[in-house]
């Protein structure tokens, strides 16, 4: 169960600073839908344990 954390936290954090990445070179939408992306990667494990 922790090892599936652990890999989450990394795809999260890698998406997010792709996120990060498109927002500075001015790609606003895109960069928004990419922050979108991490929030359904963070919140849907919760639902399925549910």
């Amino acid at each position: 169960m922790l090892w599936t954390f652990i890999v989450l936290f990394v795809i999260t954090a890698y998406t997010f600073g792709f996120g990060v990445t498109l927002w500075k070179d001015k790609q606003k939408f895109g960069a928004m839908a990419v922050f979108f992306l991490c929030l359904t990667i963070i919140i849907l494990p919760f639902f399925t344990i549910i």
